[in-house]
């Protein structure tokens, strides 16, 4: 992460930059030097994960209450010291930096592969060297600070730089974290995670002010050094030339130091040495080899520039100067006649300008060049800004008139002094008198439109053409929607009032008439938004072109997923593109599928819920991009996945009905919903009857025995007696919990259960929230070691008494959640039997006749046949199950 390199060259080369500090002093000397100020950290969560995950166990699917138990020490030792945490994860994976996503994830499943290679040659967790953390942290880690009552945001694009903002603009003590990113930034204080002592709460702060004395540069060269190194958005080798050529130059390479140090401060020496004498004097792409990687090198730089800051490498070079008779005049050269000419300064701009003969006063008046048309022309003082602006012949009156550029064509135009603002704005022809009249610019469209007078209090306002009557009508901005709307005159006012069309009846009524347009009903159906969250959206919303065009449901969509109370909503209504990183799964495994598949179809209903499923219009089905780590995909492009229409009791219900209407009845609606998503709405009375938490693991249970065939009877017993026996387990207890061996198939079957509870938490956000989002919340239902016992014992043939450990209670919870498992599989025409039976019913491959180890649409297709927008679109890869289906009984259990 961050700068290549820099990390290794900070410890080796330069560790005099780190000092040793201690968080409590820090905030004591924040308090007395800001009085009233709470101390508050911005914390890069997901570079912390590592850190806080310290639980013993890694491999077999996560210890999740230890995991809790640690999260809450962590907050309460800063609570303590009177230090506020803000917690920000990555919200999404910006386009600049999926390359590089990729090319991790692609080392990320090579680290997999050697720790399943371990686990099948020592039956043992391999050490902390190979730990990779488990399946869905990142996710759940957002739920557990929420719980711990912790502010937790999601970010809206690269976290580092919503983190290094945040710190900047509130006065942050500083930023904790492991990324040198935030060395390159010029915001507040960066300190070390992996080097902080919880006990003590010492750690390392390394300052980007001793690493610039270090290198010869100031803080406004480190963003140009960060790119010529490399980072997220700059590939390594874009200017390894450039480096080693740096590096041949460089006199100063030392022995000791090793190849990376000496490139960074070879580089840094030409910066210094180099660059900075042509500063200035010539663009940044005349001294470097940018070539035709100019923009993202440009990109690159400016991703660093924080809100207000600014770069002096993207400044353009000032005319020269001479000195004659001690006067400093400078000389230019026209470039039409090749002549040099005299210059004066400019009255306004304080800039020297050609000097201009006016033909009829005979005066010299200061010229300047139309910014587009890029022709000399000559200018006058404009009567309201008293600057001097270019002028042009008016059209009609054949006078001198100031001249601006039209907003669309970029031409000059006569200019015309607006009669309530007293600024010039441009002309345009009206559309139905064909006379000049003032100009206003729409914006949203950014075009120009006539403006319309009203008669009674002589105010213009935007013209728009009326769609049916063809006629100009006045526009005004609708209070509610803040959105430009045509206007109708009130009979019983005579003022006008905006207009808009109702989405269901599709007409014209005006604004008010209907709740669901008022903001104030979306703030007291959601009392988590606030006004500023949703005023904050607008401009986000209007800039980028989204799945979803309702801008109502986008704004409730984007506050859950700032606020991180959703997971994946907002990517896949605003960008429709959404990601899955690795997971711990065996690509050499023949008998277990990927979770990626496993789940797709309950992701693909979701896209129906949230953007439709073109039915009965197969041109307007829409494409979501998944990029989702599993066995065989590249990553070299996204799979493009379509929705798969849901079978819902009184139909699929609008977001607007399942969001923010909180009618007595809705809730249920919302259930039928989230059902739906999991084909399981036949199951909807057994599930209802079950008690929380395990309503939602019975759910996810019953998905996935009927979607993976190669599920047995001794795995079901697994999963409910872990369920049942966490609830009775204090975190001491799990943390003695001790395991006979390691088996690599269950390792896989406690990833796949815990990215289904990632799934049940996309489906509960996207139907509403139907469910409590604690009833699936891993420290509630799953706990890795403990399944692995029960799984390991359910192998040997543990009775059902032995595996709820001779508990009454747990035993008949036992039955009860089995029964309604197996019953509702039935009803998918899915048996699920012992591993011990499996051959005399099979005939020796796993999955029932006619079928494969998996399905890929609803119960009643289990082939995938008549699968609604099945084709996946041009450049995808297949995804019938076909593809990677497996049928074999021995390879499946041969560890």
């Amino acid at each position: 992460m961050g700068v290549r390199g820099l990390q290794g060259f900070v410890g080796s080369t330069c560790p005099h930059i780190c000092t040793v500090v201690n968080f409590k002093e820090l905030a004591e000397h924040h308090r007395s030097k800001y009085p009233g100020c709470t101390p508050t950290i911005v914390v890069d969560a997901m570079c912390c994960l590592r850190y806080w995950y310290t639980p013993e166990s890694w491999i077999c699917g996560g210890q999740w209450r230890e995991y809790f138990s640690a999260l809450r020490d962590f907050v309460k030792t800063f609570t303590a010291v009177g230090i506020k945490l803000i917690f920000f994860f990555d919200g999404m994976v910006e386009q600049d930096k999926r390359d590089e996503w990729v090319k991790r994830r692609l080392k990320n499943n090579r680290e997999i592969s050697r720790i399943f290679h371990y686990i099948k040659s020592h039956k043992e967790q391999p050490g902390r060297n190979m730990f990779f953390i488990p399946s869905g942290l990142a996710i759940f880690t957002r739920f557990a600070l929420k719980t711990l009552g912790q502010e937790t945001l999601c970010s809206l694009q690269e976290a580092d730089y919503e983190v290094a903002s945040y710190g900047l603009q509130n006065n942050c003590l500083g930023i904790l974290g492991e990324d040198t990113d935030y060395l390159i930034y010029d915001t507040c204080p960066y300190f070390s995670i992996s080097e902080l002592c919880l006990e003590s709460l010492d750690t390392i702060m390394l300052c980007r002010e001793k690493l610039c004395k270090s290198l010869s540069l100031s803080l406004v060269d480190l963003p140009l050094l960060a790119c010529l190194l490399g980072n997220d958005i700059i590939p390594e080798g874009m200017f390894e030339s450039f480096r080693y050529k740096c590096l041949s130059s460089y006199t100063s390479v030392k022995e000791n130091f090793d190849k990376k140090g000496n490139i960074i401060l070879a580089v840094a020496d030409h910066i210094s040495k180099v660059l900075h004498l042509h500063q200035g004097e010539k663009k940044l792409e005349e001294i470097l080899p940018l070539g035709p990687n100019k923009a993202l090198f440009y990109k690159g730089v400016a991703s660093y520039l924080l809100p207000g800051q600014k770069s002096p490498w993207f400044l353009q070079k000032p005319k020269g100067v001479i000195t004659l008779d001690k006067q400093v005049v400078s000389m230019c050269t026209d470039p039409e006649s090749k002549q040099e000419i005299s210059m004066c300064t400019h009255p306004e701009c304080k800039q020297e300008v050609p000097v201009y003969i006016d033909l009829e006063s005979k005066q010299e008046v200061p010229k300047c060049t139309h910014p587009e048309s890029k022709q000399e022309v000559p200018t006058c003082t404009h009567p309201q800004s008293k600057q001097e602006v270019p002028t042009c012949t008016h059209p009609e009156s054949k006078q001198e008139v100031p001249m601006c550029t039209h907003p669309q064509s970029k031409q000059g135009v006569p200019m015309q002094t607006h009669f309530e603002s007293k600024q010039g704005v441009p002309m345009c022809t009206h559309f139905e008198s064909k006379q000049g009249v003032p100009m206003h610019i729409h914006f949203e469209s950014k075009q120009g439109v006539p403006m319309y007078t009203y008669p009674e209090s002589k105010q213009g306002v935007p013209m728009c053409t009326d769609p049916e009557s063809k006629q100009g009508v006045p526009m005004c901005i609708d209070p509610e929607l803040k959105q430009e709307a045509p206007v109708c005159t009130d009979p019983e006012s005579k003022q006008g009032v905006p207009m808009c069309t109702h989405s269901e009846i599709k007409q014209k009524l005006p604004i008010g008439t209907y709740p669901e347009f008022n903001l104030e009903a979306l703030m007291c159906t959601n009392p988590g938004i606030k006004q500023e969250d949703l005023m904050n959206v607008e401009p986000e919303i209007k800039q980028q072109v989204t799945m979803v065009s309702d801008p109502e449901i986008l704004k409730v969509a984007r506050a859950r997923h700032v606020q991180a109370e959703s997971y994946l909503v907002y990517n896949i209504m605003s960008t429709g593109e959404i990601e899955c990183s690795n997971t711990l799964e065996d690509a050499l495994d023949q008998a277990l599928p990927s979770q990626a598949f496993v789940y797709r179809p309950v992701r693909q209903r979701v896209y129906a819920l949230l953007l439709g499923d073109g039915r009965g219009d197969a041109s307007s089905c829409p494409t979501v991009k998944e990029w989702f780590v599993y066995s065989g995909n590249p990553l070299r492009h996204p799979d493009l996945v379509r929705p798969l229409p849901m079978n819902i009791p009184g139909g699929t219900p609008s977001l607007k009905l399942l969001w923010l209407n909180q009618e007595p009845g809705i809730q249920a609606r919302r259930l039928d919903t989230l059902l739906a998503c999991f084909d399981l709405s036949s199951s909807r009375e057994e599930l209802q009857a079950v008690e929380s938490p395990f309503k939602a693991l019975c759910c996810l249970l019953i998905y996935l025995f009927v979607q993976v065939d190669t599920l047995c009877l001794e795995d079901l017993h697994a999963f409910i007696a872990q369920a049942l026996c966490l609830q009775g387990k204090s975190t001491v207890q799990l943390v003695d919990l001790q395991l006979d061996y390691v088996d690599p198939r269950a390792v896989q079957l406690g990833s796949l259960l815990v990215r289904g509870l990632t799934t049940l938490v996309l489906v509960n956000s996207a139907c509403g929230f139907p469910w409590r989002m604690s009833d699936f919340m891993p420290w509630n239902v799953f706990d890795g070691k403990l399944f692995h016992q029960k799984y390991l014992q359910s192998e040997k043939g543990y009775t059902v008494e032995d595996l709820v450990e001779q508990n009454k209670s747990r035993l008949t919870k036992f039955h009860n959640l089995k029964s309604i498992v197996c019953k509702a599989c039935m009803k998918e025409n899915r048996r699920i039997i012992s591993r011990r039976h499996w051959h005399s019913h099979h005939s020796g491959k796993w999955g029932r006749e006619g079928s494969g180890s998996h399905r890929t649409s609803s119960g009643r297709s289990r082939s995938g046949q008549g699968q609604h927008c099945r084709d996946q679109g041009p450049g995808s890869r297949q995804h019938e199950p076909d593809q990677w289906r497996r049928h074999s009984s021995s390879s499946g259990w041969s560890n």
